[in-house]
């Protein structure tokens, strides 16, 4: 059996949404941003792990992006909160981490002198780098000596949001995160889930949620996301048009527009705020 597949059944290799072995896992971390589709994915995950007994192997992971130099959250407020209600509600210890250089992801995008986009997210990068830091720490901690200790990483990502997801495999080893002390097996529990089911299983099983959802955003993420649609963005300037000036102040500061497509200013604009 190949590498790529150390964690999959055989029987749920053949389908077309394989599943990692999990009674085989010595770690599972399940990354939980807050937001509908780790919410979603967290809750499969718990079941999965329930049906292999493997529960109290679970240990669920936010990631902080911090306060901007003015004072705000660069994810919504009451986002961390949220997550840790989230996994409280299934008894699961829950960690939070943050990139260790910077204050907040703002205070990097100022040190770099612009805004990530679509060829360059390095705001995925730091997130990234913290959880493999923190899969470290895990694998430390399970003392693990004579084998690679086998961790699962889970997160929330889905085909429907872009095409690149839409080609990745339900599950599939991290090459980079991967060592001779550890196999971290990638796992997407909801990758060809719709938006529609995900809402079913929120409704379904009564998760709770985040406020912003109700007040018009599709997706949750920082609140100011590059990759966010037109509309959204225009709707967090309107819900958040402090930290919205903020970033248009940075902008100009910088002589970097937050989108080449879309500044700041003409979002605040669309907002009905004042760039």
């Amino acid at each position: 059996m190949s590498r790529q597949l150390e964690l999959v059944t055989a029987q749920d290799a053949h389908g077309p949404d394989p599943v990692p072995d999990l009674a085989r896992v010595d770690r599972i971390v399940i990354s939980n941003s807050g937001g509908k589709d780790s919410e979603v994915a967290l809750d499969e995950g718990v079941r999965l792990a329930d049906e292999a007994g493997v529960r109290d192997r679970i240990v669920v992971l936010h990631i902080d992006l911090g306060r901007t130099p003015r004072g705000h959250t660069v994810e919504w407020p009451g986002t961390l909160d949220l997550a840790r209600q989230q996994a409280e509600r299934y008894g699961l210890p829950f960690e939070v981490r943050s990139p260790a250089n910077w204050p907040s992801l703002l205070h990097r995008i100022k040190a770099r002198g612009q805004f990530p986009n679509l060829f360059n997210r390095f705001c995925t990068a730091e997130k990234r780098g913290v959880s493999r830091k923190f899969i470290t720490e895990q694998v430390t901690a399970l003392g693990i000596t004579r084998r690679a200790a086998r961790i699962v990483l889970v997160m929330g990502l889905r085909a429907e949001e872009s095409r690149a997801r839409a080609a990745k495999a339900a599950v599939e080893i991290d090459q980079r995160a991967s060592s001779g002390r550890r196999t971290v097996t990638l796992w997407y529990p909801v990758l060809r889930w719709s938006t529609e089911e995900v809402w079913d299983r929120i409704r379904d099983r009564d998760l709770p949620y985040h406020w912003a959802y109700d007040a018009g955003m599709s997706r949750l993420s920082c609140s100011l996301c590059v990759l966010a649609s037109i509309p959204d963005l225009t709707c967090a300037a309107s819900l958040r048009p402090e930290l919205a000036e903020e970033y248009a102040d940075l902008e100009a500061e910088m002589g970097a527009p937050f989108r080449r497509d879309l500044p700041m200013t003409e979002i605040l604009r669309r907002a009905g705020g004042a760039a």
